[in-house]
């Protein structure tokens, strides 16, 4: 047994009992039954939801004045609003509304739009600060955000940035429109509807929320008031399954139509059983291991240079993750403009112990925090073979997710093996994060992996909201370009793969999409068989 087999071995399944059901069971010709572990689900608000599962529900449940194109994510398409114009000067765009209608048969109006936006800024959850990055504050946001139309809506944004950035940032999770008169109906306290909103929905979407019970079901209903029609499928089901090998087992008994969390060694049974299938979709998130420059013995690019050279990308993609990430050495993910696909690492033992070695680097000794459970513990095993093989001792030390991200965000670690996901579709989301740091103070902590590495970078920072402000596309994402390269060359960041989304369904299931972010996976065109 190879080692990458025998890391990624997995526990006991446990709750095999949720596959009960007869063997020529099937779902309700006109429900989509789904396996997921849906634990991670907070509240379904679009102001305040910021996990995976919630964010993809609150996407089928709500529309945007514009939204991501799921074939070209780097194209933005009509929604709410069937046009826009930008001013001269470029800080303000102009949407005309379409005729449209909620859930509720109300009908979507600029005071909607002016509501939806406002509350995100005035309620302050998390995804707040993608709509602040226009210059929008409690205070300002009614007269940045005016109703100047029957079906019009006028957005100003102030900043060094283009058009382009407003509308990603428009287009993000927390730009979803709200029934206001449905929000206001059921306020608490001032809460704008929050806490109604966690488990109800006043949204326009091809679908509405029916009922939510955490860690167990998500069920939406169809909204055949949809302005691009109703839905094939009359509801969406979510079923609470978190391990991969009952949920495979509940696909093959047809007892769900979809599994989505499902492991490599499931898949490739499912890959080769009659009425079932894998689809694979590049994932935005990207994983990597970082050094914390707070440590002294950290410090030295030599280190940096020699780990890149530690790492057996190609054994790790193809034996160990199979099929769910991909070597990828860029912060930008495929998928995104100006993402760059070269991949100039390899693993190479003797070129790193040449570099250590000129470097009088000897006896290095570091901790590698990382997620306790697969595939993390797998991939960080695998780095500990590789960097022994150069004379660095790697000792690993497991946690909880909550445990490891806390000591990431506190800045505790030496190394630490993580990833990220951005925020909204727009290249800075991950640019500000991996190659911008002007101010690494304890005293002003940021949202960033270069300031959780205190890697102070004023040039690198420069550049890169030179890049923001760029309002040429072409011109704007050859800079992103050559950030990329200079971070993949000298940085204390060591970025290996690009995950990638691998969904399980049974045949019969036909139109299902799903594009690099979860905002992204939708089920408005998927029907049975």
């Amino acid at each position: 047994m190879t080692l990458y087999r025998r890391l990624f071995l997995s526990a006991a399944l446990g709750a095999l009992a949720l596959a009960t059901a007869s063997a020529q069971a099937q779902t309700p010709a006109r429900s989509l039954v789904i396996a997921k572990n849906i634990a991670d689900i907070i509240s379904l608000d679009p102001a305040q939801t910021f996990e995976f599962t919630g964010g993809e529900i609150v996407s089928n449940i709500y529309d945007r004045l514009v939204q991501y194109d799921v074939d070209e994510p780097t194209k933005l398409q009509p929604g709410l609003a069937e046009s826009w114009k930008t001013s001269a000067d470029g800080k303000t765009i102009v949407f005309a509304l379409r005729d449209a209608k909620f859930a509720s048969g109300n009908p979507v109006r600029p005071e909607d739009v002016v509501f939806s936006f406002a509350r995100v800024i005035r309620l302050k959850k998390s995804p707040a600060f993608i709509l602040a990055q226009l210059g929008w504050t409690p205070e300002n946001v009614e007269q940045m955000v005016r109703k100047t139309g029957d079906r019009e809506v006028s957005v100003t944004f102030a900043g060094n940035f283009s058009a382009a950035f407003a509308l990603n940032a428009i287009a993000a999770r927390p730009g979803a429109i709200v029934d206001q008169v449905e929000a206001m109906k059921n306020e608490k306290g001032g809460d704008m509807g929050n806490e109604w909103l966690g488990q109800n929905s006043a949204g326009s979407g091809p679908f509405r929320l029916l009922r939510v019970r955490a860690a167990e079901v998500a069920t939406l209903a169809a909204n055949p008031t949809h302005f691009r029609g109703a839905p094939p499928m009359q509801q969406v089901i979510y079923r609470h399954v978190p391990e991969a090998g009952a949920q495979r087992l509940l696909l093959e008994k047809g007892d769900v139509d979809i599994a989505r969390d499902v492991g490599p060694d499931d898949l490739e049974t499912i890959a080769k059983t009659p009425g079932l299938r894998v689809e694979r979709y590049p994932a935005a998130t990207v994983h990597f291991f970082t050094l914390n420059l707070k440590h002294e013995k950290l410090r030295n690019p030599a280190v940096w240079e020699a780990m890149r050279w530690l790492v057996d990308y190609e054994g790790m993609s193809q034996k160990l993750l199979r099929g769910t990430m991909r070597v990828h050495q860029a912060f930008l993910p495929v998928g995104f403009p100006g993402a760059l696909e070269e991949t100039p690492y390899k693993l190479d033992v003797a070129k790193a112990r040449d570099i250590l070695a000129k470097a009088g680097i000897q006896n290095l000794e570091v901790e590698m925090d990382v997620i306790d459970g697969q595939p993390f513990n797998g991939m960080a095993q695998a780095l500990q073979a590789t960097m022994a093989q150069a004379g660095i001792k790697v000792s690993i030390v497991p946690g909880a997710a909550a445990q490891v991200i806390s000591k990431y965000r506190a800045r505790n670690h030496q190394l630490m093996l993580i990833y990220w996901n951005p925020d909204f579709m727009d290249a800075h989301s991950n640019a500000k994060a991996f190659s911008y740091a002007t101010d690494i103070s304890d005293a002003n902590p940021q949202s960033t992996t270069t300031w959780r590495n205190n890697w102070l970078i004023p040039e690198l920072s420069k550049r890169t909201m030179d890049a923001l402000g760029e309002t040429d596309p072409a011109r704007r994402a050859a800079m992103y370009r050559d950030l990329q390269k200079d971070v993949m060359a000298q940085s204390p960041f060591v970025i290996m793969f690009q995950a990638q989304n691998t969904v399980a369904l049974r045949a019969g299931v036909q139109g299902y999409k799903q594009g690099v972010v979860n905002d992204l996976i939708l089920y408005r065109g998927v029907n049975k068989q």
